[in-house]
């Protein structure tokens, strides 16, 4: 008896040992799940943390190229204003120059007839002290030759009208005259003369144009003709 009392006695400390053993097992693998959970834990921080710092990097470098961008268009803009002011001051200076042109258009014609001006008076001066009136003449004839010399240079020249066809584009028609002597539409007499300024008529010749005689005063004219031959 007693040695089944002892014999119990030890399969109860064995038991013991078991259950110890379990025990401490499930600790150790407790342990083990709890340090591979921490360190999951603290790997995902970190990659947290890593995903943090990496954003914040980004987020400076967006911050750094949008004021990159916005310098670039305070610089864009101060230049585009620049041309802007360039531009006015240009066309602001071309409509000045363009008016002063158009304003002083005619100085180079009125220096080359000044002379012709001075001369004129000149001889009008002298008329009452020239008792030479051939004199005066010739030298009445060097001024009208000097500015006639004028007006070529300029490309002022008089329109040719007499005996030529008239032409509405350089003759002005003040009155029509009957004439057997000339086609109809002939230019018999100028009563001014008309000019053209280069290719452009500038001043249209006043003109008498002829017509066709009356029919009796033509037959008229036949006969005389035929006396006449």
């Amino acid at each position: 008896m007693f040695s089944n009392k002892k014999k119990k006695q030890k399969e109860d400390e064995k038991l013991k040992e078991q259950k110890l053993s379990e025990k401490e097992n499930i600790n150790e693998e407790t342990e083990t799940l709890e340090n591979s959970d921490n360190e999951e834990l603290n790997n995902e921080m970190n990659e947290a943390e890593n995903l943090e710092q990496e954003e914040e990097i980004l987020d400076q470098k967006k911050d750094e190229e949008i004021k990159k961008l916005e310098q670039q268009l305070v610089e864009e803009k101060e230049k585009f204003l620049r041309k802007v002011a360039e531009f006015e001051n240009y066309k602001r200076r071309t409509e000045i120059e363009t008016m002063n042109l158009l304003k002083y258009a005619a100085e180079g014609f009125i220096l080359n007839i000044i002379p012709v001006f001075d001369d004129l008076n000149r001889s009008l001066n002298h008329i009452e002290t020239t008792p030479n009136v051939e004199s005066l003449k010739q030298g009445l004839n060097m001024v009208r030759d000097k500015f006639q010399k004028t007006l070529d240079e300029q490309g002022i020249k008089k329109i040719e009208s007499k005996g030529k066809e008239f032409d509405v584009n350089l003759h002005e028609a003040l009155m029509q005259q009957p004439s057997g002597d000339v086609e109809p539409d002939t230019v018999l007499d100028e009563v001014e003369p008309g000019y053209m300024y280069k290719d452009k008529v500038i001043k249209h010749a006043k003109v008498i144009v002829s017509t066709s005689l009356p029919e009796a005063e033509a037959t008229e004219n036949n006969v005389e003709n035929d006396d006449k031959e």
